[in-house]
């Protein structure tokens, strides 16, 4: 009786030793929850999103508990004030006069600003054409192919598929990642090469410069293009590069457009070492699969470095006028909501 005694004890001892750890395992837990979130209310929202939302690429791989924090996305631009797209977020989304939609800042449809003027707006001079193939199931108020038709109106078309131009494969690149895709900084030897190659072949036809009134179904045309001598030379500022294409389409969809043969000669240009910080980010696609206006801005500082050989002194960071700040909305967004 006395051993059935000493066991009964035993156990109880046991038991109760064992909720001990457990609610005070649940007590510290709780403190430790409390302190976190007393040192996070001291923030403002963008310390919240550097916190939350640090680029996993840019810490370190030690295993040390000394890890720099990442900078955040976009950081560093040489933007425009963004007071006035401030002030048109607080008066609200405004009715476009020409096809009746309910639209903030710009039409997206339309090609035309709502709310702000051009006057208020960046406009930027490109080194070379820019010309977008887009799909014609892409959703315009997904796209940010417009961020760049209207930043730089007189340097960017916008063409809806299946609607290509026909382009001298010498003198234009085609930025889509690929086996046989060059970087920037080796896409003007390559197109040097081409160059040569087709001058030393009397039999290959030259194809003549494509009129802008003979292309069907190009929308969002250059507004005011000069006369045909001053295309001429403004396409030929940086020879032999004269234009670069872009895909405007969900990757899902831009097999159609880059196996089109109208585009199966043109050199392909890769951007490496790039990673999206889109807020739309397809889900199963790697970091480096970039939005239209990020794949237009990374080229053209690449280009300004590798190929005009020039310091990057911020010369295209407007481009990015407008997704850098609906970047800022979104992640605030984000943040108030507990998602980040």
């Amino acid at each position: 009786m006395n051993l059935n005694h000493d066991n009964a004890v035993s156990r109880y001892l046991i038991r109760t030793t064992l909720t001990s750890r457990v609610l005070w395992s649940h007590v510290l837990k709780d403190r430790s929850v409390k302190i976190q979130r007393a040192s996070m209310s001291g923030l403002d929202p963008d310390q919240h999103l550097q916190l939350g939302c640090l680029d996993k690429t840019t810490v370190s791989s030690d295993s040390s508990d000394a890890r720099e924090p990442a900078k955040p996305p976009l950081h560093g631009l040489k933007l425009a004030s963004h007071a006035v797209l401030e002030k048109a977020q607080q008066r609200g989304r405004l009715k476009c006069s020409k096809c009746g939609g309910s639209r903030m800042f710009f039409c997206y449809t339309c090609c035309s600003l709502l709310g702000v003027s051009l006057q208020e707006i960046p406009s930027l001079k490109l080194p070379v054409k820019i010309d977008i193939i887009k799909h014609p199931n892409e959703t315009d108020g997904k796209s940010t192919a417009i961020h760049a038709k209207i930043l730089a109106q007189s340097d960017v078309t916008i063409y809806t598929y299946p609607c290509i131009p026909e382009y001298q494969k010498d003198k234009v690149v085609l930025v889509f990642p690929g086996p046989g895709a060059v970087s920037v900084q080796d896409m003007m030897q390559c197109l040097h090469d081409r160059s040569d190659s087709r001058s030393h072949d009397p039999g290959e036809p030259c194809i003549k410069r494509l009129k802008s009134e003979e292309v069907q179904g190009a929308t969002h045309g250059g507004e005011s293009e000069g006369t045909p001598d001053e295309a001429e030379g403004s396409e030929s500022r940086v020879f032999p590069l004269q234009r670069v294409v872009f895909i405007d389409s969900t990757w899902n969809q831009t097999n159609k457009i880059s196996t089109d043969e109208r585009l199966q000669d043109l050199l392909q240009v890769e951007l490496r070492a790039r990673k999206t910080c889109f807020w739309r980010h397809q889900k199963g696609k790697p970091d480096t699969y970039l939005s239209t206006i990020e794949a237009i801005y990374y080229f053209l500082t690449d280009f300004h470095e590798h190929c005009l050989a020039r310091e990057y002194k911020g010369e295209y960071d407007n481009l990015l006028f407008f997704y850098s700040y609906l970047h800022s909305v979104v992640n605030k967004a984000k943040v108030s909501a507990g998602k980040c």
